[in-house]
């Protein structure tokens, strides 16, 4: 009697609340689908590891030591003497690029501007003075030139296929403490400062660019250069570098001609307002008003007038103020130039003759 009581309590305390809890897990898992237990297929299995591998060209290293070596060698620092302050010597420094073999290097304008005197210290600790061969103020570049042998030139990057959020190393003289890195990322590309340089199109990073360090390399992962540092605002974190292909231009032009050429039409224009019918028709999106002719210019002598629309550049629609400054610029001085614009709901088109930028400036046209 007791062993049929023992059971009846082991049936009625232990088998039957288990047996109703199976069944409400049974009911869970019908009714409520998140309770079901998943598998991953194979598939499944694969997607994740596609996904953890993102891409195959991320430069995701720990060490950036490869990139610095390959670099560092074509990155000098600049001494220059400007002077006399009350007896004392006026110096400053800056850094530059070794971009040939045969000692052409690239340095800003500011680094030099002025200067009597500029010695090159070279990464393996030898010097030699400097000559200047050429300087874009506008762009602030200068080329240097020195007279040294066993010179090794840097490689060249794409800044084109630079990417916001690459990782980037900044290699100059800052302070001039001695040859420095720093690492960052870009954070832009194509940034301006809204200052007077109408040339601004710069990548802008975060990597650290402090005094003396204008002039020196912005490289990629790999060490190829990607820039020029060459400012800083204010705030920390925030610096930029002229793109290599627009110092490179820079640096050809000077080589060959002494100085950097430039079509000119001698007007200026501000971003205007086209209405979205004429727009539409037109295939545009942007026009720029012209809101000065010089007297005498090319524009003037084209019959362009102030209040004209520029809706096309050699049947190129106007997208934003750098890239149609970069177009004009880029036409050599004495070829023609198409011109769209809109006159009081009219569409013409003018043919101009580009002038020569550097001779407008050089008589104060500008």
């Amino acid at each position: 009697m007791k062993e049929i009581r023992k059971n009846k309590l082991f049936v009625d305390y232990l088998v039957k609340p288990v047996m109703l809890g199976l069944f409400v897990a049974a009911v869970l898992i019908v009714l409520v689908p998140d309770f079901r237990p998943t598998t991953n297929s194979p598939s499944d299995d694969l997607m994740t590891l596609e996904q953890a591998n993102i891409s195959s060209d991320w430069a995701g290293q720990v060490s950036y030591a490869v990139a610095v070596s390959r670099a560092a060698p074509s990155v000098v620092n600049v001494y220059t003497l400007k002077g006399t302050n009350n007896g004392s010597p006026r110096t400053s420094l800056g850094s530059g690029v070794i971009m040939q073999s045969d000692g052409v290097i690239l340095t800003n304008h500011h680094v030099i501007d002025g200067a009597m005197k500029i010695i090159v210290l070279l990464y393996d600790g030898r010097e030699a003075a400097a000559s200047i061969i050429g300087t874009d103020p506008e762009i602030d570049l200068a080329v240097l030139k020195i007279n040294i042998e066993g010179l090794t030139p840097i490689a060249l990057g794409d800044p084109d296929q630079a990417r916001i959020g690459d990782v980037v190393l900044a290699i100059g003289n800052p302070s001039g403490i001695g040859q420095s890195v720093t690492q960052g990322i870009i954070s832009a590309k194509g940034r301006t400062t809204q200052q007077e340089n109408i040339f601004e199109n710069f990548i802008q990073t975060d990597a650290a660019i402090n005094a003396g360090s204008s002039g020196g390399a912005l490289v990629d992962a790999y060490g190829n250069l990607l820039g020029i540092n060459t400012a800083k605002l204010g705030a920390s974190g925030i610096s930029f570098a002229i793109p290599v292909d627009e110092a490179q231009t820079v640096l050809e032009d000077i080589l060959q001609h002494g100085r950097v050429v430039r079509g000119w039409l001698g007007m200026s224009a501000n971003p205007g307002f086209l209405a979205e019918s004429i727009a539409k028709e037109l295939g545009v999106s942007q026009t720029f008003g012209i809101s000065g002719i010089t007297n005498g210019g090319p524009a003037d002598n084209s019959g362009i007038r102030v209040g004209d629309l520029i809706v096309k550049i050699d049947a190129v629609p106007v997208t934003d103020p750098t890239a149609s400054v970069m177009q004009i610029t880029n036409v050599s001085p004495g070829q023609p130039v198409k011109i769209s614009v809109l006159r009081e709901d009219k569409l013409l088109e003018f043919t101009v003759i580009a002038g020569d930028r550097g001779e407008a400036l050089a008589k104060g046209l500008l």
